[in-house]
């Protein structure tokens, strides 16, 4: 059955298939490199040549340097708009034939003001930092991001302009290094050719490129040697270009990474009565491999893969909602070139494939061509079942094979078109997806979007039975369509979707069918300038509407909002709104104020703090309540090592008489020891507390609910695949049947990885 899914997958993916520069010289403090501006992005600047060797320590003393080509980041483009650097930047470039090599000299007139700290990996966007953004493909679509902050602390994204996506959880193996200096700091960035994709041509390549630094301070400067549009809603098409890197190959980038991982997780049936049994060790080997084939193309593979993520999700009230939650995938091998797999609807959640034992995925781009495919065998089947007010997950001891396939082809300016296949099938159970969208940018601010989708989904008659679901094979269709202009001071959208009782798209995250909704915004923006406290103001307000499929309005709702951002980097929102809602034959009527601030009063701290406050449906009695959430979160770096990130949500539901139905608070505390950039301990704290009056309540409930889970990490990591981690969890709980916190379970478990690099 895998090979048929894939014969339909290749099918749906290459179908469509049939279907000189100005340079201006400046000056340099380093003896023998050449030195340009690029104050506009029309310019192309020439990357030289080294022999000489170049050590990734942190100091710009090498030989290889002297030849480089400087660029200076003069221009700020955030908050203000394309005006003159408040701080000098120098950024020198070059090639080894293996590497690409980028340094900084970042000079602050303040130096003790540096704000850098001691981080993991993807940590360190609170900081100053510098780093580059390039486009290989020259197709102004998709980017890598190299970023360093002054102590060596790596972050690297990939940035999806078609899709709006940019993300930090593609992770290459690269070199940086960071030093404080007396005049600033300065960093050292070593790219090898075979960490990132780019067609191997027999001439040089061009590349569009962005150099960045961050500076902040009061406000959060954005420094770059590009300007930036305000007016242009694309990024990508805005960078400068770069040419040279004769000779240069991205080589086949093969990666192997065994890993063993070994865990034991104590349990009891019966809290508090039956003490904890002790689990039997599970150990697993299993090996991870990525083989670039070819330049534009990449094969990873996973065996007896250990797909458990290390870290405990960020913790979120599952009270009194709708529909399922969602929660972000951590998982290495999903997260490879995921946003290859992304789409205007979410077709593809790898979360849904909990328990795999084998892996397979293809990637590639060639000239307007991008796709993917992959593969996975599930020992287990989780089924998200959407409805038009609300969803449940069911999970099926039974296997499944999976299979996505994507292929896009871009046209005109960051415009594109693409095809989407998902398929899943087990015993007695299917579900295949297949899916035409595209994106039409008319001109820099305006763009149309669409997408087209049908399914055909077959459910065990059981979980049919047990869900009121269709019987044997049903059918489903959905569409989606949007016209956006995003401009510099107006921005306004309208916006259509309409999804059938019978689309299902069960590898995707799809909590919501059988409805159609319509929305209209339209928002102002005000830019403030030097002689202003506040950088930005904004006003926006949208309205829509939803009916299920029989034409019955499930949600009518108008919103507006104000948003000001302003000095120690603060922005504030305040909104308001009118909500009628569909809930159990009764339309409700809602009114609702809402406010979030944040601000950092100093260096390593965060302050942030959510409030909502008006009525609300009470989904489990079918009544209409008085609502209050309060959210603060507050994280601290204490100096160079310890990191505190605290979150806390309050949710209260009243009566109109003022009895309380219900009182949610919800706690996730993390405290880091941060021993170097490589390895940290972590602490963490997830407390819930639930209290309900079982009066006020059709069904059975316990008056008091409360858990406690708890997690010790030990991490260290020499790159983002030779990996070591070393933990301890345990979960308690407490209910009316119990005097008390009881422990349910406790796991003991450790991970190794290593990546080999073949020569």
């Amino acid at each position: 059955m895998i090979l048929k899914m894939a014969r339909i997958g290749a099918w749906a993916l290459f179908a469509l298939l049939a279907c000189q520069p100005l340079v201006a010289a400046a000056e340099s403090d380093v003896p023998g490199a050449m030195s340009v501006q690029m104050a506009h992005n029309d310019k192309t600047a020439d990357i030289p040549h080294t022999n000489q060797a170049i050590e990734i320590d942190g100091e710009l003393d090498d030989a290889g340097w002297a030849g480089a080509l400087v660029m200076e980041l003069n221009v700020e483009t955030r908050p203000g708009e394309n005006i003159e650097a408040p701080v000098r930047t120098e950024a020198f470039l070059v090639e080894d034939g293996r590497r690409f090599l980028i340094a900084f000299k970042a000079y602050d007139p303040n130096p003790s003001e540096i704000r850098a700290h001691i981080h993991d990996r993807d940590d360190a966007f609170d900081d100053d930092f510098v780093g580059i953004t390039i486009d290989t493909f020259n197709d102004r679509r998709r980017a890598y991001e190299f970023f360093v902050n002054p102590l060596g602390a790596q972050m690297d994204l990939t940035n999806d302009d078609v899709n709006g996506n940019e993300t930090s959880s593609w992770d290459a193996i690269w070199e940086s290094a960071g030093k404080l200096t007396d005049f600033g700091y300065q960093v050292e960035i070593a790219i090898p050719f075979n960490a990132i994709r780019f067609q191997n041509t027999a001439g040089g390549q061009t590349w569009g490129i962005d150099i960045l630094r961050f500076y902040p301070r009061s406000h959060r400067y954005r420094l770059s040697v590009n300007r930036l549009d305000r007016g242009v809603s694309c990024y990508l098409c805005q960078l400068g270009r770069v040419r040279g890197f004769e000779g240069v190959s991205p080589g086949r980038d093969l990666v192997i990474t065994p890993t063993l991982t070994a865990s034991r997780t104590d349990t009891t049936d019966d809290p508090g009565t039956v003490p904890l049994g002790s689990g039997s060790v599970d150990n697993d080997l299993g090996v991870n491999v990525r083989w670039g084939l070819t330049s534009d193309l990449t094969l990873s593979a996973t065996i007896n893969p250990d797909f458990s993520q290390v870290e405990a999700d960020v913790a979120q009230l599952d009270i009194n909602n709708q529909f399922t939650l969602f929660f972000d995938e951590k998982r290495p091998f999903f997260l490879q070139d995921a946003n290859i797999f992304s789409s205007p609807t979410n077709l593809v959640y790898t979360r849904n494939v909990s328990d795999p034992d084998v892996g397979l995925k293809l990637t590639g781009k060639q000239g307007p061509h991008t796709y993917g495919l992959f593969v996975a065998t599930d020992q287990v089947t989780t089924i998200l079942l959407p409805g038009s007010q609300s969803s449940d997950v069911e999970l099926l001891q039974a296997k499944s094979e999976n299979l996505v396939g994507r292929y896009r082809r871009d046209f005109g300016k960051n415009s594109a078109a693409g095809v989407v296949f998902t398929g899943r099938h087990g015993d007695n159970y299917h579900n295949y997806v297949g899916a035409i969208d595209g994106l039409w940018r008319i001109n820099d601010a305006d763009r149309i979007s669409f997408h087209v989708l049908a399914s055909n989904t077959e459910y065990p008659t059981e979980l049919a039975d047990d869900y009121d679901q269709p019987q044997g094979a049903f059918s489903g269709r959905a569409y989606k369509l949007s016209y956006r202009h995003s401009g510099r001071d107006w921005e306004w959208n309208l916006y259509h979707e309409d999804f059938d009782d019978g689309f299902r798209a069960d590898l995707g995250f799809l909590p919501r069918t059988g409805y159609d909704r319509s929305v209209a915004g339209l928002g102002r923006t005000w830019h403030g300038d030097s002689d202003n406290w506040w950088r930005s103001i904004e006003l926006d307000g949208d309205w829509d509407i939803t009916h299920d499929s029989s034409g019955r309005v499930l949600e009518r709702e108008v919103e507006a909002e104000f948003e000001i951002s302003g000095p120690l980097q603060s922005y504030v929102e305040v909104g308001a709104g009118y909500r009628q809602r569909l809930w159990n034959n009764t339309l409700f009527d809602e009114n609702f104020k809402y406010f979030y601030g944040e601000f950092q009063p100093a260096d390593g701290m965060f302050i942030g703090f959510f409030t909502r406050v008006g009525d609300q449906v009470d989904f489990a009695n079918t009544r209409l309540g008085d609502f209050r959430s309060i959210s603060p979160r507050f994280n601290w770096d204490v100096g160079d090592h310890l990191k505190m990130n605290l979150r806390y949500t309050r949710e209260t539901l009243d009566m109109p008489d003022g009895r309380n139905i219900f009182t949610a608070g919800l706690s996730d505390a993390r405290f880091t020891w941060q021993f170097s950039i490589r390895s940290f301990m972590r602490l963490t704290l997830q407390h819930l507390d639930l209290e309900r009056d079982p009066g006020l309540y059709i069904d059975d409930v316990d008056a008091e609910f409360r858990s406690l889970g708890a997690q010790l990490l030990y991490s260290y990591k020499v790159n983002p695949q030779t990996v070591f981690f070393l933990g301890y969890a345990d979960n308690f709980i407490d209910d009316d049947s119990l005097t008390g916190l009881e422990r349910t379970d406790r796991t003991f478990f450790t991970k190794i990885g290593y990546a080999w690099l073949p020569d």
